[in-house]
């Protein structure tokens, strides 16, 4: 997974708390409350961070129930390392995990924020409105 002479390199893991609020604030993206982290992280199915030169600098999740549906979430990369094709580099690895391991008739969702759909789209993702379906959500606490 790694290139020959890459400072960057993804580990298979999930980061500490404090990690994953750091990576997701960096990125630009919300911030999450410490104790819902911390109870999330453990249910990861499967997760990978991105490492510079031994810092973490982006990561990328699979959630789901193990069979039927899967959730890609939480992936980014610090805005000092994006434009270098890194954050392909995460969803190959999330990619190919479930390759390996999902089920067949797994159903496998994300949302994608902005142009990030463009990246989604090289994996074979497309919108859910294609096929008569849309996507929804719902944050909970309103706002």
């Amino acid at each position: 997974m790694n290139t020959a002479h890459s400072p960057y390199e993804i580990r298979e893991g999930v980061p500490s708390v404090d990690v994953f609020r750091r990576l997701r604030t960096d990125a630009g993206l919300s911030d999450k409350d410490p104790d819902a982290v911390a109870l999330a992280l453990p249910h990861t199915w499967y997760g990978v961070i991105l490492h510079h030169e031994g810092e973490p600098i982006g990561m990328g999740r699979i959630i789901g129930d193990g069979g039927t549906a899967f959730q890609i979430v939480d992936i980014c990369v610090h805005p000092a390392h994006q434009g270098r094709g890194l954050g392909r580099r995460i969803m190959a690895a999330l990619t190919e995990e479930l390759e390996r391991r999902a089920p067949a008739t797994a159903y496998v969702s994300l949302i994608a924020d902005g142009p990030a759909r463009f990246l989604y789209e090289k994996f074979g993702f497309a919108d859910t409105a294609a096929h008569d379906s849309i996507g929804m959500f719902r944050l909970m606490g309103g706002s």
